[in-house]
């Protein structure tokens, strides 16, 4: 039996593989719609446009922050491959503390860009700018803690991260 934390995250993983879903639904028949208007019906409309927009950036930002893992992470691994373990290990400790760093030093401005930007809204849906953008903060802080966690782990030897060679 899994504990109760282990089986939380599991629900709180597949909720957010629901709504990486509801934003593909939301995606495909707004293309659907924006398709028929416009070829059908002759009489194109504007709102199609920005809600297959909007859905693809948070789809793509939500997935990589909350429902992709490490292994399903696409990464150049040439060079990672032909290495020793432990030199692996070193590449994970030094990307991971990078992407940390990088993340972390342009929070604080990407916060400020984003809460700025509730002056503005969206051209057809009249949507806040910062509730939009709101998805890269959560994307930012995601790649802080995975990225942590993989330099952690690497650092600490309790887990091999990147693609299995040999």
């Amino acid at each position: 039996m899994t504990s109760l934390p282990r089986r939380l995250f599991d629900w709180t993983r597949r909720r957010a593989e629901n709504v990486l879903a509801a934003l593909l639904a939301a995606m495909f028949v707004a293309f659907v719609i924006q398709i028929f208007m416009r070829y059908v019906v002759n009489a194109p409309v504007g709102w199609t446009t920005e809600v297959s927009t909007l859905a693809w950036v948070w789809g793509i930002l939500w997935g990589a922050a909350l429902v992709l893992t490490d292994e399903e992470e696409i990464r150049f691994d040439i060079l990672y491959g032909s290495v020793p373990p432990g030199l692996r290990r070193a590449f994970d400790v030094i990307t991971g503390t990078a992407v940390v760093a990088v993340f972390g030093w342009s929070l604080p401005a990407v916060w400020d860009y984003v809460t700025f930007m509730k002056v503005e809204r969206s051209a057809y849906l009249g949507i806040r700018f910062d509730w939009l953008y709101s998805i890269y903060l959560v994307f930012a802080v995601a790649m802080i803690i995975r990225h942590a966690a993989i330099a952690f782990r690497a650092a600490t030897g309790r887990r091999h991260i990147g693609p299995r060679i040999g």
